[in-house]
């Protein structure tokens, strides 16, 4: 028998808030991962080695972000249109043609390290960079297919399991990098590149299988939306290009115009900034499955209201967890790091203010996918890294970590007024386009 519609509706409420709620318990514990490691790597390296093994990281992270295109993204905006269109054989070419492309940038990023392997520590100041560098230039290839995988599973609505396996692949690269920092900088990165190898076979093996559950169908051309969606691609790929001189060209450039340890310093103070963006990750995952979903069926008020409603919970937070964090931030980096990074206590409180900011916009980043709009991304984080690139230039050679953590602060609060400017713009648009 049929149950009653009510009850289907309590059942179907039900499951979303429990998938809610797994996704999150996901990811948190993904970056409880992710902080260990680096602690781990941080307690058992000399800050001098730390410092290195963050030049090593950054730069890797720096040119697969530079020379990736970001397909995911128009995976997730022009793959739910097709699949509620039911254009399948499009659906189809769409994650063959991403998959190629992004494997084709691993494969450019990794050259790219290998290229600059040989003067690294001339560039950087160090010493013994020569074989980390070639080692980390398998690191862009092996994660080039995260995305496409992700973006499988969130077609099919499992942002739970995309979190959950985003902890197994943190878990093992908690692991990786324990064992390896135990010996050395070297040792660390092997770690890194193992850890990293092992989670992209069960994140592609988990993805597949989701995949596979739509419908058969060949693959179709894509014909008239290609052009759209190369257009997309390229938005997006700017824009993350820009989110990635935030995340890594700061302390590239601080490591150019001060000392290794400063860069060591930096990577300590940039943990508010990335404990916070998880802190927002599962809201902001779930934003960009539903709005998409809801964009695409033309409820744009439901958007914007999931917006407001974002913005007002994370500025609550930030005022409960930012004063006390601001003041005891000296008390936490000698405890957890211990007194050798004492250094970074007033970079991170600089940061800290910085990412509070970034909180409380984090729907900035799921958004422009949703409505089909990645320029705004580019928009704003140009004008975010105009504003920083100089800054981190002059206040870091000055002041070394201290200084760069006053650049980021400085971008973020531009990135911010730019995009509640942006905001503004598009609920007119909504309103007249209704």
């Amino acid at each position: 028998m049929t149950a009653p519609p009510i009850k289907r509706l309590t059942q179907a409420l039900r499951a979303i808030g429990f998938r809610r709620s797994t996704t999150a318990a996901g990811i948190y514990v993904s970056v409880g991962f992710g902080f260990l490691g680096t602690l781990f790597v941080a307690r058992q390296l000399t800050p001098e080695q730390f410092g290195l093994f963050s030049i090593v990281l950054v730069t890797s992270g720096f040119f697969q972000v530079l020379l990736d295109l970001t397909a995911e993204e128009a995976l997730v905006k022009y793959g739910f249109d097709y699949a509620t269109a039911e254009s399948w054989g499009k659906l189809r070419r769409l994650f063959g043609q991403a998959l190629g492309i992004k494997i084709a940038g691993g494969v450019l990023a990794g050259i790219a390290i290998v290229l600059i392997a040989p003067f690294a520590d001339e560039i950087f100041g160090g010493s013994g960079l020569t074989v980390p560098f070639l080692i980390a230039s398998a690191l862009p290839l092996l994660q080039s297919p995260e995305g496409v995988a992700s973006a499988a599973l969130i077609l099919r609505g499992r942002y739970d399991v995309r979190a959950w396996l985003l902890a197994a692949s943190m878990g093992l690269r908690m692991t990786g990098l324990a064992i390896g920092a135990h010996f050395g900088v070297t040792e660390a990165v092997v770690g890194l590149v193992v850890a990293q190898a092992a989670a992209m076979v069960i994140l592609g093996a988990v993805a597949a299988v989701a995949f596979g559950r739509f419908p058969a169908a060949g693959a179709e051309r894509l014909g008239e939306e290609r052009r759209g969606i190369l257009r997309f691609v390229l938005h997006s790929s700017l824009a993350t290009g820009a989110v990635s001189l935030r995340g890594a060209l700061a302390p590239l450039l601080l490591g150019l115009v001060s000392e290794p340890v400063q860069v060591g310093f930096f990577r300590i103070a940039q943990a508010p900034q990335q404990g916070l963006a998880s802190l927002s990750a599962p809201a902001r995952l779930i934003m960009l499955t539903e709005q998409t979903r809801d964009w695409a069926r033309g409820a744009t008020e439901v958007v914007f209201a999931g917006v407001r409603r974002y913005m007002r919970a994370a500025a609550l937070v930030m005022v409960v967890v930012v004063p006390p964090a601001f003041i005891l931030m000296p008390w936490l980096v000698a405890v957890l790091y211990g007194d050798d990074y004492k250094g970074a206590a007033d970079a991170a409180r600089l940061v800290l203010l910085a990412a509070a900011l970034q909180f409380v916009l984090g729907w900035s980043k799921s958004l422009p996918v949703s409505i089909g709009r990645p320029g705004l991304r580019v928009l704003a984080h140009g004008i975010e890294s105009v504003v920083m690139i100089p800054l981190v230039v002059v206040l870091g050679r000055e002041w070394g970590a201290t200084g760069a953590g006053g650049a980021v602060l400085a971008a973020s609060a531009a990135f911010c007024a730019v995009w509640l400017v942006l905001l503004a713009r598009l609920r007119r648009e909504a309103a007249h386009a209704t």
